[in-house]
């Protein structure tokens, strides 16, 4: 199926610009016409679709591309639209206008054409899953059907934004001590391997014994220097074996489970996945949605095997009549202070209103955390690379020293 750019009236006789999916130019003025649409001019888009010759490769290329910003945009733009009273084909077209991305772009033109085919907006979305997820698509599922699409659309860019904040504050935390780490390794590769190298000839020349840390220099830099592409081999090949071991089944559950208990992070991880559970799940028990339902998303979006097994444990004691708290109790994979919270809010009858609580309480402790994290990599980084410099340092001196106590 190709992709056709086009330039038409609409019923108004206002002269508007798209882009619309058909198997020929033939078939895209019919669907065109059939939707109140009348083309001036057709032309097919020459872009990776017809180069690599199938859509779904093309679309996963593009994909690729969209941001989540540009995703919370999106919903924030349309949820403006639709309360506007604006008939949601109608939206989709002003949406369509005002989105710069020209992957987004191309997939809101794909949307369109199937809502104006009679398909609801949930379902055009659903079938593309790569960017829009089954939280997404359920939210706006149950918003058509209880006629409160503009409110959904607002809480989702208030949910995708509030993750995104999470995401970026924790990278801004760690860029700092990353960047230092890299710029300290390739100071020392470059010395070891280029500095280190031209100082050592001198020391040759005298044909002294040298000081073992002088030694152990020399060797390190010979090695860097002759060897250093079977470091980057060694280093590709276990990152290609790891890889392929993650993807098994097995693996992927053991990496998991070494993510929720690996020291210090490991317990950064589990409040990570606290935070999005209790936010995920509240979002979606407001919007509505059942429970057994919102457990089954959520357990999709952990993406954490260990944690999705547990949510399946404690779905299964829910089916049979239990309430929430209970279960995910009993799995001990949540703290004490998150039960006692989701019990007092299933009492009460204010459950989403107590996660959506915990999920802030976490998310603030997870930034404390990394920042704490953060305060004390930097002093251990600057001992590391003292140390190392001073090796280096000492390394060099010690024959020189040893060199003017013989002149002596």
């Amino acid at each position: 199926m190709a992709v056709y750019e086009y330039v038409a009236f609409d019923e108004r006789g206002k002269e508007i610009k798209g882009i619309i999916d058909a198997d020929s130019p033939r078939l895209a003025r019919q669907k065109l016409r059939a939707s109140g649409i009348f083309p001036i001019s057709l032309k097919e888009e020459q872009k990776e679709a017809s180069e690599v010759g199938t859509k779904d490769i093309s679309l996963r290329w593009f994909t690729k591309r969209i941001k989540l910003a540009d995703i919370t945009v999106m919903t924030r733009q349309l949820a403006t639209l639709v309360g506007a009273g604006l008939p949601l084909v109608t939206s989709l077209n002003g949406l369509l206008e005002q989105t710069e991305n020209p992957a987004l772009k191309r997939i809101i033109a794909q949307i369109r054409e199937k809502v104006n085919e009679g398909n609801s907006l949930a379902a055009a979305l659903s079938e593309h899953p790569r960017v829009f997820s089954p939280l997404f698509v359920n939210m706006v599922e149950a918003g058509e059907a209880s006629g409160t699409l503009e409110l959904v659309l607002e809480r989702l860019a208030d949910f995708i934004e509030q993750q995104q904040s999470l995401r970026y504050r924790i990278y801004a935390t760690l860029a700092y001590p990353t960047i230092m780490l890299v710029i300290g390794a390739s100071i020392l590769f470059f010395l070891i391997t280029f500095v280190i190298p031209a100082v050592t000839k001198i020391f040759e020349k005298t044909q002294q014994a040298l000081p073992l840390p002088t030694v152990i220099l020399i060797g390190i830099s010979n090695f860097l220097k002759h060897y250093w592409w079977l470091l980057g081999l060694i280093f590709v090949v276990i990152m290609i074996g790891f890889k392929k071991f993650v993807s098994t089944p097995r693996g992927r559950e053991w990496f998991d489970r070494v993510k929720l208990t690996f020291p210090i992070m490991g317990k950064i991880n589990r409040k990570i996945a606290v935070a999005r559970f209790s936010r995920t799940l509240g979002v979606l028990l407001k919007n509505g949605t059942p429970l057994l339902t919102a457990l089954d998303i959520v357990r999709n979006i952990l993406n954490n095997v260990v944690l999705s097994k547990v949510l399946e444990r404690a779905k299964d004691e829910i089916v049979e009549g239990e309430g929430i708290a209970g279960p995910l109790a009993r799995t001990k994979a949540f703290p004490p202070i998150v039960i006692q919270m989701i019990g007092v809010g299933e009492k009460s009858g204010t459950l989403e209103d107590m996660l959506e609580k915990v999920a802030s309480s976490y998310e603030e402790e997870i930034e404390m955390k990394i920042n704490a994290l953060t305060a004390l990599l930097e002093p251990v980084m600057i001992l590391v690379m003292g140390a190392a410099v001073g090796f280096i340092v000492l390394s060099i001196l010690l024959p020189i020293l040893q060199m003017s106590t013989i002149v002596k």
